[in-house]
């Protein structure tokens, strides 16, 4: 059940001790809003389109559009994240699993190792990885893969991919808690302030719910 009172919460705490900064500027505003309407949360073909139309006319490239329809596509990965690790739970060994093999061990090393950009997921998602690591080595390469491909292109600055990912997690056609808290403090760290995230955060509240496709 979506819990409109938690989310306002979290922000507020994480909130406490930002500065004011800068409220969004025009095209952050237009990506995250194309965003949730282009999400596997809403799946609304006819707002996605109008918003798409206004993006172009007010000068996105049509290579931001896709880097962003990429982005916000990943965020079904949400339901692997929570059911990976119940499965690696419910199959590992008396006594745990212990230490990666070594072909498990050289894919972390080369995928994951000292890697500061995973800090923010380990905290807040603490054992997905690890989880889907042991159950699917494959599963792990190729989910990597796919949700790094919109930072490998960089057509839209990290910032706006963070507040999208934000408000995605937060809108009331899809609620991960954890995800939210993740991006909202991914942001805060690459020089958001309050209004920025507040804005965004109001850009959430009025997304569509679930419209689907006929």
């Amino acid at each position: 059940m979506y819990d409109e009172e938690l989310i306002r919460a979290e922000v507020a705490r994480l909130l406490q001790d930002a500065p004011d900064g800068e409220e969004l500027e025009g095209a952050q505003a237009t990506l995250i809003d194309l965003a949730l309407y282009a999400s596997p949360m809403a799946l609304d073909s006819e707002g996605s389109r109008e918003r798409m139309e206004r993006a172009l006319a007010s000068g996105v490239t049509p290579a931001q559009i896709q880097e962003i329809i990429t982005l916000v596509s990943g965020m079904g990965s949400h339901a692997y994240f929570d059911n990976a690790r119940s499965l690696a739970a419910l199959t590992a060994p008396p006594g745990g699993r212990g230490p990666f093999d070594p072909e498990r061990q050289e894919i972390w090393d080369r995928r994951i190792g000292d890697a500061s950009f995973w800090d923010t997921m380990h905290e807040e998602i603490p054992g997905f990885l690890e989880a889907l690591l042991w159950l699917s080595p494959t599963g792990f390469e190729a989910f990597l893969d796919y949700v790094g491909a919109p930072f490998r292109t960089r057509e839209v600055p990290l910032l706006t991919k963070e507040l999208i990912g934000m408000v995605a997690d937060a809108c009331p056609a899809h609620q991960y808690i954890p995800g939210m808290r993740m991006h909202l403090r991914n942001s805060l760290k690459l020089g958001a302030g309050r209004l920025a995230i507040e804005h965004a955060m109001r850009i959430a509240a009025a997304s569509p719910p679930m419209v689907g496709v006929r």
